[in-house]
């Protein structure tokens, strides 16, 4: 069996990931909630909270958020109705107070000026996807952007990130996912990927020293630099 080389000399493509990698995308997804519980006579949840639903994909976002305060029976019962009412109120709040974290625009630009292949792999559905992108001006550094609906699976498990490889014509351990969470570790590993982490971000609460990962980076830019050694 080939073992890759310890260092990055072998990287030729990356795959990044969105919420809380490359954007701060909290407030948006805040609003929309709280709007969707407001609709549902529901109370408001505070920021951290919404914080800590982040990152496996719309359907658990809403869900979470539905039953931090009431029974399975009646969230699987108004579920449906709840993601409708999210979908309309974040069509809204898309991009609305999204930004860019420190480094990300410059970090993107020098990994694409060094010959690296980027992808961008997240949760988010589509259409929530690549608004987004294009609205923070991010969309033209990614020859492929896959979401949360792209596929019938999504991370933490590796398809996605297998098929940016197959596009790619690379083979994964030619290939380092950088994400802010567990769930872009362990896709990444199942993949056979690399794996690179962001100290901020939306990682479920917990300490982003606790998952598994090649590295930690404090910015893309960083991340830029670390592969181009």
């Amino acid at each position: 069996m080939y073992t890759p080389p310890a260092g990055f000399s072998n990287i030729r493509g990356v795959i990044v990931d969105l919420d809380g990698t490359m954007l701060h995308t909290a407030q948006d997804l805040h609003i929309a909630i709280n709007r969707m519980r407001r609709d549902l006579a529901l109370p408001a949840l505070e920021l951290d909270t919404v914080i800590s639903f982040v990152g496996k994909g719309a359907e658990n976002l809403v869900r979470s958020s539905l039953l931090i305060d009431q029974p399975e029976d009646l969230v699987a019962a108004r579920f449906g109705a709840a993601m409708q009412l999210f979908n309309l109120h974040y069509q809204d709040a898309n991009g609305e107070y999204a930004s860019p974290y420190p480094g990300v625009h410059e970090g993107l630009q020098t990994m694409r000026e060094q010959g690296l292949r980027l992808a961008c792999v997240t949760n988010k559905p589509m259409d929530f996807t690549i608004p987004l992108l294009y609205k923070t001006g991010l969309r033209d550094y990614f020859e492929v952007v896959y979401g949360g609906d792209s596929f019938s699976r999504k991370k933490p498990d590796p398809m996605q990130m297998l098929q940016v490889c197959a596009d790619f014509a690379l083979e994964p351990f030619e290939v380092v996912a950088i994400g802010d969470s567990i769930n872009d570790s362990q896709a990444a590993r199942a993949a056979g990927c690399r794996v690179l982490t962001v100290p901020y971000g939306y990682n479920h609460g917990h300490a982003i020293q606790d998952v598994d990962s090649d590295g930690i980076v404090s910015s893309l830019l960083d991340a830029a630099h670390l592969l181009s050694n």
